[in-house]
């Protein structure tokens, strides 16, 4: 959010940081790379997530 990338909507970004869901930010252009993240692949960056072991 403060770096204002303009790559998410900032209501989502910051609903997704309060329930602690991850975002997968990926290129959409590259063909197959929907699938990619699908299938569980390392593809892009993730963001937050985290969850603490207790």
């Amino acid at each position: 959010l403060t770096q204002d990338l303009r790559v998410m909507d900032s209501t989502a970004i910051a609903l997704c940081k309060e329930n602690n869901i991850p975002i997968l930010v990926f290129n959409l252009s590259v063909r197959g790379n929907i699938r990619r993240a699908v299938m569980g692949e390392s593809i892009g960056t993730l963001v937050g997530g985290f969850c603490e072991i207790s």
